[in-house]
């Protein structure tokens, strides 16, 4: 069987892609933003002291990371529609996401709370802070730094699992490909691109993340810019040791030579 590679029947097709592409990106920032709100408040109401609310959202998480996402797009989808209750695939699709993101970044940032030591909100209770700026200066800006690579990932994932969108014939990246390949019957040309474009939206995001975090995190560029100065300090220290005394390292030599001799 003889069977070679052929894109050429894709190029009056790459308008399309980057439709699909911009659609999967704006689902996801949609979804990233509202879902990492929500789940920030949930994270917060599950430390209350009111137990029906920690049971609440007790059901919610569990409830949402128990199932597949796929599911949960045909409850939205389909489900409310057989109640009568009709929306556009495209926002079935985002909220469905909000859904899901908001479940697992509750517990991402949850663990980040749990990770900010008592005395820290004691000595703020003390030192008069209100609740509302003890609970973003002192707990939420450290957490959210310590378990920021844990909600990138999740972003990430999130922007992957909307291929799932396409069974609800919204126009994304997946949906085009399989509106390309049973045009063209190129189905592994499709696909390659389709992984090409995925991959380069994984990497954007990392990015975007990456820079996000430089900007909003100043402590961590803080801590690098002093452990780098005192890393080039330590050199200068050194290499002002080895000019003031040249003879040492002659010394040295000369005497691992000898015990080497004899």
């Amino acid at each position: 069987m003889h069977f070679s590679l052929n894109f050429a029947p894709l190029v009056p097709y790459w308008p399309v892609f980057l439709e699909g592409a911009w659609l999967t990106l704006k689902m996801t920032v949609l979804a990233v933003v509202i879902g990492t709100v929500a789940g920030t408040l949930v994270a917060f109401a599950k430390r209350s002291r009111h137990r029906w609310l920690v049971r609440l959202c007790n059901i919610y998480i569990e409830s949402v990371r128990n199932t597949p996402f796929l599911v949960q797009i045909f409850l939205l989808y389909f489900g409310l529609a057989s109640l009568g209750v009709h929306m556009p695939t495209f926002a079935a699709a985002v909220i469905a996401m909000v859904i899901n993101i908001g479940a697992y970044a509750a517990e991402i940032i949850r663990a980040g709370l749990e990770s900010v030591p008592r005395g820290q909100i004691e000595a703020a209770e003390c030192l008069g802070l209100s609740k509302w700026r003890i609970a973003w200066h002192v707990m939420l800006q450290p957490s959210i730094e310590k378990v920021y690579p844990a909600l990138t990932t999740q972003f990430i994932l999130m922007m992957q699992a909307s291929a799932m969108a396409s069974q609800i014939s919204a126009e994304e990246l997946t949906a085009v490909a399989n509106t390309v390949q049973s045009d063209t019957f190129r189905s592994l040309e499709t696909y390659i691109v389709v992984a090409a474009l995925y991959l380069g939206l994984s990497l954007l995001v990392k990015l975007v993340a990456w820079a996000a975090g430089e900007y909003f995190f100043k402590r961590r560029r803080t801590v690098r810019r002093a452990a780098a100065q005192a890393a080039q300090a330590s050199r200068r220290r050194a290499a002002a040791s080895r000019a003031a005394n040249p003879n040492a390292t002659d010394t040295s030599g000369s005497n691992t030579a000898q015990r080497s001799a004899s």
